[in-house]
């Protein structure tokens, strides 16, 4: 090593500082990493992106602060580790936070890295993937590594809807920094081994009382079953960083472009006979619609996003044809599928991701309406269910609506109908089109000649009317008659429709009235 500090050789101290930014916060701190369950920021940089293709940059920036003893402490890279690389052969830009160099904390100078390579991720075109674990802000750099923060904020939100973000939580990750996941498109968190929150339990506890562990606070089963901050959950850092590979897979790379096309061996003609018994004669029997969605895309293979959150409403990825499609579908076997503040929520950002990113949207509807209560009416579900249908109606990509069974009163409305600018809407034979189902239906239009029955006949007299309701006015051939359905099918044959449907929709051009932008109601 001293032979080595004596050298002049130019490509000598190049090798030598290129082992210098490698070695992060030395041999104890990487072994430390490893005792948690964590991979260290390069190891997992060379998961997430295919062999080789890592390019990395500004890995001898150090940082410029000189107070509280720093200035002896300059390791080269200074805690991130940033650059660009391929996954399947496709450009992405990462940044990974170094949690063994000064607890991955944001300096001012890492800040400036993230900034730069968002903006060259913008100018290309391609995706950004922030691996993140991270104390925080870099407390001896005060404001400092607060401005680094609002830098990256600033190009998080100018990104959106240009290109895809996608973050990692694989650490910890806590007061103003949870902002840039927050705003990025798609977060993952890691079992055992990351969490997010504005304050944690010792601030909690000093000023609320509350008696909360980090893990119940901001761990990921927390945020991806209660507050729905986190769409993934994933077993260990392997498989979160596999995860994002696949993710990406179904992304295009920018607003400019369409989805790239996998090639399938799965027929477009395919026909699915077991579609024709899923749905139970009795309507209040829930089912799978799962099940559904896994019979219909190529390979049966779904991406969901957002499984343990809102489980009424699913959401997420397949390929139709090899081609990516969004799906959202009511979950008869949650809440019998109906829409609260959450799902509503749920469909809504995804549903505008889809469309900010030529993503065809498919629907599967099976709605009995909102669900009714003083919790929900207090907590906005007017204004909540009214994002989703925003978010319908402003979409411009193709949209299809399969509407399996129920669709009832505003509901129906919401979930894609033909009258918010849906392109084509098909109805199984079992579907109910209606304002409300045919039992409220009849106990409000039927409610005199009911009570006027003798009391002994009025059960049976109800019923009578139940199924004549449902046979003269809940089904799809009313809606059909006018067009608000365009064609009622087999069930089987569900795949094959929505493939030529898709064909017939490829060349689509839709637009909304000139504006800066419309005012969701957030």
């Amino acid at each position: 090593m001293a032979a080595e500090e004596k050298s002049h050789d130019p490509l000598e101290i190049l090798r030598r500082r290129e082992r210098d930014a490698e070695q992060g916060g030395g041999p104890e701190r990487r072994e430390r990493q490893h005792a948690a369950g964590k991979l260290l920021a390069r190891e997992r940089i060379d998961l997430l992106l295919d062999e080789g293709s890592f390019e990395e940059l500004d890995r001898f920036v150090t940082h410029r602060t000189t107070e509280f003893g720093m200035a002896e402490q300059k390791p080269l890279g200074d805690g991130f580790v940033t650059g660009y690389g391929r996954i399947d052969g496709r450009l992405v830009y990462v940044f990974a936070q170094d949690f063994t160099v000064f607890g991955g904390s944001m300096s001012e100078t890492n800040a400036a890295k993230v900034a730069k390579i968002m903006d060259l991720a913008m100018r290309v075109g391609a995706p950004v993937i922030g691996l993140n674990d991270s104390g925080g802000a870099r407390i001896q750099e005060g404001v400092r590594s607060l401005a680094g923060y609002s830098d990256i904020f600033l190009r998080n939100t100018l990104a959106s809807g240009v290109i895809p973000q996608i973050s990692a939580i694989m650490g910890p990750c806590a007061g103003g920094a949870v902002y840039s996941p927050a705003i990025t498109d798609f977060v993952l968190m890691t079992r055992n081994t990351s969490y997010m929150f504005i304050t944690g339990p010792d601030v909690i506890r000093t000023v609320t009382h509350e008696e909360v562990t980090k893990e119940e606070l901001g761990g990921a089963v927390t945020h991806n079953s209660t507050s729905g901050v986190a769409h993934f959950i994933a077993r260990d850092d392997t498989e979160c960083l596999a995860l994002i590979r696949e993710l990406v897979g179904f992304l295009p790379s920018n607003n400019l472009e369409d989805p790239p096309r996998h090639l399938s061996n799965d027929p477009a003609d395919r026909l699915e006979p077991a579609l024709n018994q899923i749905v139970p004669e009795d309507p209040t029997q829930p089912y799978d619609i799962k099940h559904v969605i896994t019979a219909v895309v190529d390979d049966r293979h779904f991406l969901e996003v957002h499984e343990h959150f809102a489980r009424n409403i699913v959401v997420g990825f397949a390929r139709l044809d090899g081609h990516t499609v969004g799906i959202v579908a009511n979950q008869p076997a949650v809440l019998a599928g109906c829409l609260d503040i959450n799902a509503s929520t749920k469909g809504a950002r995804f549903v505008r991701f889809c469309d900010a990113f030529n993503i065809p949207l498919i629907t599967f509807e099976d709605v009995p309406g909102f669900l009714p209560g003083t919790q929900q009416e207090f907590g906005g579900i007017i204004r909540h269910g009214a994002k989703l249908l925003f978010a319908f109606a402003e979409a411009t990509v193709p949209k299809i609506t399969v509407i399996t069974r129920k669709a009832y009163g505003g509901a129906y409305c919401v979930m894609a109908s033909k009258h918010i600018r849906t392109d084509l809407n098909f109805a199984w034979p079992s579907a109910e089109i209606a304002v409300m189902g045919p039992e409220g239906a009849v106990n409000i239009v039927y409610h005199r000649e009911i009570e006027r029955a003798p009391e002994a006949e009025r059960d049976e007299l109800r019923r009578k009317m139940v199924t004549e309701f449902r046979e003269h006015f809940a089904n799809p051939y009313i809606a059909a008659e006018r067009g608000y359905v365009d064609d009622v099918i087999e069930p089987a044959q569900t795949r094959p429709k929505l493939i030529a449907a898709l064909r017939s929709l490829e060349n689509k051009r839709d637009a909304s009235p000139r504006k800066k932008h419309g005012n969701i109601p957030l």
